[in-house]
């Protein structure tokens, strides 16, 4: 049986549900952008135990001290879209056999959702475990009143390397010494080498190496994902991907529409995918738009990350700028 593993927010539906959430608190899409930037800078610093996509963690105490519940995120994941050409695109592998995945930073409120939209089992997904009202439960007024002094100086400080500083200093230092506790450890993101872990764990159960799989993911948190399927000779596909995403593919595919994946992972089965993204390469240049990365030099994949970038906005709108 082959295997495709799926990132969810973008290839498979263009909300950032976590961002989503945030908006629900005042300020929150300005507090939420502020902290993927520092969310960027900790995962390229490489900071110990830090992975891309944390920011999931990050957001936690903005979220238990405004009281968002359970109920809150299942109402935001409501309104969520599929991406063009997905639910087929899925409904398409698993008619033919395909053991479909999704590896996702997401809140497992939001995953399974969406897993369960396009026809994924939820043993089949990934995904970010956010048990908020047990979390909440541990707050004192005292951690309260703290995390709105943060929120406050987040909101009016415009030297970014000194708001930086009070964030390491809160969430490294402060935080632990609150009800709380370590955030990082409280709410485990599936983001970067986790990534990597889950698609590894998947390959062993299928009796497969990252080699024989397929990866499609879009952003920061799945460059280590695309990067070992790539270096293992896999299929490794960014979709509407980002600077961070795009140079560690050795497929690019751009636009409105993700069901020409089928084609590769036709492909793929055969054994010659990169053959196929070299036809496709000069055959859709629009929308779809297809390169081939293998032995891309700087200035390919910055003419493919421009490329993406106009199709990431269509397709996800405000979650487009963030990493």
């Amino acid at each position: 049986m082959n295997v495709i593993c799926f990132d969810l927010e973008g290839p498979l539906s263009p909300q950032d549900n976590a961002y989503e959430v945030a908006s629900l608190v005042p300020n929150g899409d300005a507090i939420f952008e502020t902290l993927s930037r520092y969310d960027d800078l900790l995962a390229l610093a490489g900071r110990h135990n830090y992975e891309p996509g944390d920011t999931l963690a990050l957001i936690v105490p903005f979220l238990l001290a405004h009281g968002i519940s359970e109920d809150d995120i299942t109402r935001v994941t409501s309104h969520a879209r599929i991406v063009g050409g997905a639910k087929d695109l899925i409904a398409r592998l698993l008619s033919h056999d395909w053991d479909v995945h999704i590896i996702s930073t997401s809140y497992e409120q939001h995953a399974h959702r969406i897993g369960a939209a396009l026809g994924v089992k939820r043993d089949h997904i990934a995904c970010t475990k956010f048990e908020i009202e047990k979390l909440r439960e541990k707050l004192t007024e005292d951690d309260i009143t703290r995390i709105r002094s943060l929120e406050e100086a987040v909101l009016s400080t415009d030297d970014e390397d000194v708001m930086f500083q009070k964030l390491d200093d809160f969430y490294f230092d402060e935080l632990k010494n609150t009800a709380l506790g370590d955030v990082f450890s409280q709410v485990r993101v599936v983001g970067g080498a986790r990534k990597v872990a889950a698609l590894e764990a998947i390959a062993a159960a299928s009796g497969k190496t990252p080699r024989e799989l397929i990866a499609i993911g879009d952003s920061i948190t799945d460059s280590a994902m695309l990067g070992c399927v790539r270096d293992a000779g896999g299929t490794a596909i960014a979709f509407n991907g980002n600077e961070y995403a795009v140079p560690y593919a050795n497929i690019g595919l751009a636009g409105t529409d993700i069901g020409l994946v089928w084609e590769f992972a036709e492909a793929h089965a055969r054994g010659d995918p990169i053959e196929l993204a070299r036809t496709f390469e000069h055959e859709y240049r629009d929308d779809p738009r297809v390169d081939c990365l293998v032995g891309a030099d700087a200035d390919k994949i910055e003419a493919v990350i421009d490329a993406h970038k106009r199709f990431r906005k269509i397709v996800r709108g405000d979650a487009a700028k963030l990493g």
